[in-house]
């Protein structure tokens, strides 16, 4: 690459970087970015460099491979329904303990090692977010939960004292005693945002973003096109509810919403700091 093309495309993210500054962003982190050390390092030195600019960036994760893996160790069973694991009692202690305890622990300490200062919480700290137990068709009982109630202060506070929240899916359930429950991280991520009224959720997936009939991505999708494309049977599977979710939060203060290839490195800063992006972006 010669020096005109690096000033090109510098001179082309100055408009981004002044737009996006002191603006507050809500990532959800997962896919192949969360297994792959190389895109795990990758993604660590993004968010880096969107602390160093001066952007407000809360991250929520889930990771369910490496529960999965912890279930399978301890002989618990994973059942799923619909795309959405049902967490069972015996195996709630076990969710939280990876999820809060070292898949919170290893990004927090990447991101921290690439100079961004990152505390990592679950949605128990500081009462963030409460949840009930999701209906789902012929399960009761069981520790997958939907969320009810957001309270954004302890992420306002550490934003303003210059900390990336790392926030792991475990929300508060009814009473001191009860364990808590295990939510979808995606749906996490569009309460928070919804709640901090931010200007942007990015999703990170395994996919190249919103794919037309012929395979081919489609950088931006409103609400019409979205519907058409789901009655055509363009778009189908867990990729309406992530849309979904995505137009549910445009709806309730947040101006835009991406859903890119996470294993892209470099990603993130693709998609925000240069004209054309890679992703789709709902609006």
């Amino acid at each position: 690459m010669n020096t005109q093309n690096i000033s090109e495309i510098i001179l082309d993210s100055l408009p981004f970087i002044q737009q996006f500054r002191h603006k507050v962003m809500v990532i959800k982190y997962g896919g192949a970015a969360q297994v792959n050390l190389e895109l795990k390092e990758g993604f660590a030195r993004d968010i880096a460099l969107l602390y160093m600019l001066g952007i407000k960036v809360v991250i929520v994760h889930g990771g369910g491979k490496d529960v999965n893996a912890m279930l399978e160790r301890l002989e618990i069973p994973s059942e799923f329904k619909n795309g959405v694991r049902i967490t069972q009692k015996e195996a709630m202690s076990a969710v939280e303990m990876v999820l809060s305890g070292s898949v919170n622990k290893e990004l927090s300490n990447f991101l921290n090692a690439y100079g961004a200062k990152a505390v990592g919480i679950s949605g128990k700290d500081g009462g963030i977010f409460e949840a009930k137990e999701m209906e789902i068709e012929g399960v009761s009982g069981h520790y997958t939960g939907e969320i009810t109630k957001v309270d954004s202060t302890l992420l306002e506070l550490l934003l303003q004292g210059g900390y990336i929240p790392v926030v792991s899916s475990i929300a508060y359930g009814e009473g001191k005693s009860h364990r808590g429950y295990n939510v979808n991280a995606d749906f996490v991520a569009c309460e928070i945002a919804k709640a901090m009224k931010a200007s942007k959720v990015i999703f990170l997936t395994d996919t190249k973003g919103v794919l037309d009939s012929q395979g081919n991505l489609i950088s931006s999708i409103n609400q019409g096109e979205f519907e058409r494309l789901c009655k055509d049977g363009v778009i189908t599977g867990g990729m309406i509810p992530k849309i979904s979710s995505c137009l549910e939060c445009i709806k309730n203060g947040v101006q835009k919403a991406h859903i890119i290839d996470g294993r892209i490195e470099h990603s993130i800063i693709l998609e925000l700091f240069t004209s054309g992006g890679i992703g789709t972006e709902i609006c």
